[in-house]
């Protein structure tokens, strides 16, 4: 082998390379707008958050709101209901991950981690989707007088925790703020 063919061979080399490279780039430019136009406008965007005025729900009280297409949940305990949640051992739970998007990782299902936290813990918000088969459940029944499913019998308690029945987990708690004292934005 000389070393005109030994030039050649990086010659032949870098043209493949380049033109793989060529091809390539050319191909993520083509195919780019289709994947653009897959992204969600600025109208679903916008829609993706609501606010909710919580003013007139006085302890005791809910409000379903929708969100996404589902219901969402929103409770303003009482302190026997607050005191309920957290009474409960977490050996007790049969889903014992808080499921709160707020959280950076699932957290234990206590009832602080559910809640909208240090100083509101009063207030619960969880989208009202039974996580066995979407079912909605009903509020302040059951045998934790949390939410009861009618459709097979899952209960869950005053913190939205799966505690019999065929529900396999906790109630969800989307990610959520609450931007003054009276209004929460969801999503």
């Amino acid at each position: 082998m000389s070393a005109n063919d030994t030039i050649d061979q990086n010659r032949r080399d870098f043209l493949y390379i380049a033109t793989g490279m060529a091809g390539a780039v050319g191909a993520a430019a083509v195919a780019w707008p289709f994947i653009d136009q897959m992204r969600p406008d600025a109208s679903t965007l916008a829609a993706s958050s609501i606010e909710v005025d919580v003013a007139s729900v006085t302890p005791g009280m809910s409000l379903t709101v929708k969100w996404r297409g589902k219901p969402v949940f929103i409770r303003n305990r009482t302190p026997e209901e607050i005191k309920a949640a957290q009474d409960v051992p977490l050996a007790e739970l049969k889903d014992p991950v808080a499921r709160n998007a707020n959280l950076a990782n699932d957290a234990e299902a206590t009832d602080i981690d559910r809640s909208a936290g240090e100083g509101k813990e009063n207030w619960l918000v969880m989208v009202g989707v039974c996580t066995h088969l979407g079912c909605v459940p009903l509020g302040q029944q059951g045998d934790f007088g949390g939410w009861f499913c009618p459709c097979h019998g899952s209960h869950y308690d005053t913190a939205g925790r799966i505690r019999r029945g065929p529900a396999p987990e906790n109630l969800p708690v989307p990610a959520f703020q609450f931007i003054s004292d009276t209004k929460i934005r969801i999503g």
